[in-house]
């Protein structure tokens, strides 16, 4: 399909969407007949889809093939074991070992098992970082942390310190995920 068709065609299908629930509560068809029952499910249908379709739009397409997401971690393991890969490092995965760094040694060590990936995915993500895993406590699946920088560089490149600050900032809210805090629990923390 086009993609110049496709926000005109969205856009005409929540339109008439949304004349066509108006339609049903402003007149309701009546039940009696073939005709009414008809309209009655072709609008519990339509109901059902697009409340799907906004869920899944509201819940984002996020997704990382998993490839890429091993090759990332590759490089971010290869450059934590080989320190002299790290003068082939981008400025902003050294904005990120800094972040590291800062953190105190007891978050240091939970990231010892804990790969912190830099990722240019952000922008489909709609988010600064993200931590994947089952957190610390439970340990079922492997745990990532990732750290998207299209969208950091995006919001926050203007500024060099305020790059640096929202880094750190993002690494310390997805490792507080990490720990067990919920998203709530992570925003009372200041993160």
């Amino acid at each position: 399909m086009n993609e110049e068709l496709r926000p005109a065609l969205k856009a005409a299908a929540i339109t008439a969407f949304v004349v066509g629930t108006a339609l049903v509560f402003l007149h309701p068809p009546s039940l009696s007949g073939a005709p009414g029952l008809l309209t009655l499910i072709v609008v519990t249908i339509a109901v059902v889809l697009i409340t799907a379709w906004g869920t899944l739009a509201l819940a984002g397409r996020y997704t990382m093939s998993e490839g890429e997401f091993e090759r990332l971690v590759v490089r971010s393991e290869q450059l934590a074991r080989e320190p002299l890969l790290a003068r082939d490092a981008t400025e902003f995965e050294l904005l990120v070992a800094d972040a590291i760094d800062r953190l105190p040694h007891e978050f240091q060590r939970l990231l010892e098992n804990t790969p912190v990936v830099v990722s240019h995915r952000g922008a489909e993500a709609g988010a600064y970082g993200h931590y994947f895993g089952d957190t610390v406590a439970r340990g079922r699946y492997e745990d990532r942390i990732v750290l998207y920088q299209d969208t950091l560089e995006r919001d926050f490149g203007h500024d060099p310190q305020l790059l640096a600050a929202q880094v750190e900032r993002t690494l310390r809210h997805e490792l507080a995920h990490h720990l067990g805090w919920n998203e709530s629990g992570v925003s009372e923390l200041g993160l």
